[in-house]
């Protein structure tokens, strides 16, 4: 089931940071109390191979998400433990070692169950030992939300965990969004900052249409 256009949980969760910090984070106060929008991540695991690539490129993207008003958190069934670890891990050895913003660490999967996005590909009785057995690996698919500064969800996607995210698209997203916000004009087809938006009416949709093809 779709969260878009849903409040986000109203849920705290442990989070560290790369000062060894432990703290709690409710995502949805996060974009109330600062008026800002939130980019949350999921991940699989710390320690693996495409995982690391994608923080550090949010990492690298951070100043574009803060021009947008923006807070970027990451987000693994890990403990906190682990994650700073892997924090303290320099990055030519595979580690996160700069990475500025706060990863939550939903070890106990109460956020992740919420939202739906855990691997378990089956649940099963097992008679034997009167246990529900789990086949999966049980973490996270590659989620992602964009979350409004009201704390509705506007944008969810998630890959398969082969699949690395283009960190480009959040931003346009993030663009277009904000475009909607303040001009109240609809963002077309691979729209991007600075090209033409679309008035909310069949006229105007027809006018548009009509200039992309002359």
């Amino acid at each position: 089931m779709s969260l878009v256009g849903k409040k986000f949980p109203n849920i705290s969760v442990d989070a560290m940071n790369e000062m060894g910090d432990t703290f709690k984070i409710n995502v949805l106060e996060e974009a109330q109390r600062n008026n800002k929008k939130v980019l949350l991540f999921w991940y699989p695991k710390d320690f693996t191979f495409v995982c690391p690539t994608e923080l550090h490129a949010f990492q690298s993207a951070l100043a574009e998400f803060e021009k947008r008003n923006t807070i970027v958190i990451g987000a693994s069934c890990d403990t906190p433990e682990v994650h700073f670890a892997w924090l303290s891990t320099a990055k030519d050895n595979g580690g996160i070692e700069g990475v500025t913003y706060p990863i939550l660490a939903d070890s106990n999967r109460n956020l992740s169950s919420i939202l739906g996005i855990l691997d378990i590909t089956n649940e099963r009785y097992d008679e034997a030992t009167d246990t529900v057995q789990v086949e999966g690996d049980n973490v996270t698919y590659r989620a992602t939300y964009v979350i409004d500064e009201e704390g509705t969800i506007v944008h969810e996607g998630v890959n398969h965990m082969p699949l690395g995210r283009n960190v480009n698209e959040f931003l346009r997203l993030i663009d277009a969004y904000t475009h909607v916000q303040e001009k109240g004009e609809v963002c077309p087809a691979n729209w991007e900052d600075g090209k033409e938006a679309m008035k909310p009416n069949a006229k105007d949709t027809a006018n548009y249409l009509a200039a992309q093809l002359n």
